[in-house]
């Protein structure tokens, strides 16, 4: 990895932060009392994106830098598996046992299809 290219990842992986939290706020600010719906569209757009990017890599139509910045950087930024592990405890700590499982399962599982219908889509263009 040369230096720009470290650099230009870290300043995505910035924006992505900044992106995850203008998101959840927007969402909470319109939807209030689900703490963990920002989370699951962050998480669930993010891995469909993230998707879409490999998919158009493994095509050649991003190059592996870009793949580098956009995905690690930008998107790793962006989505946040530690936010939804400590919503998910949080629920637990409540002995909210059904939503718990509930979010866990349902944000894992709507994240997977959404990243492999992204790759998908990329690789068919």
């Amino acid at each position: 990895m040369t230096p720009l290219t470290f650099i230009a990842v870290a300043l995505a992986g910035g924006l992505g932060a900044a992106a995850r939290l203008f998101v959840d706020g927007m969402l909470r600010s319109r939807l209030r009392g689900t703490l963990v719906l920002g989370t699951t569209v962050i998480n669930v757009t993010g891995s469909l994106l993230l998707g879409l990017l490999t998919g158009l890599a493994l095509v050649h139509l991003v190059s592996s830098d870009w793949l580098l910045v956009l995905g690690g950087g930008l998107l790793g930024g962006y989505t946040t598996f530690s936010t939804a592990s400590v919503e998910i405890v949080r629920l637990l700590q409540q002995r909210r046992y059904r939503p718990a499982l509930t979010v866990g399962l349902g944000m894992l599982v709507a994240s997977v299809a959404a990243a492999g219908l992204g790759l998908w889509f990329g690789l068919s263009l």
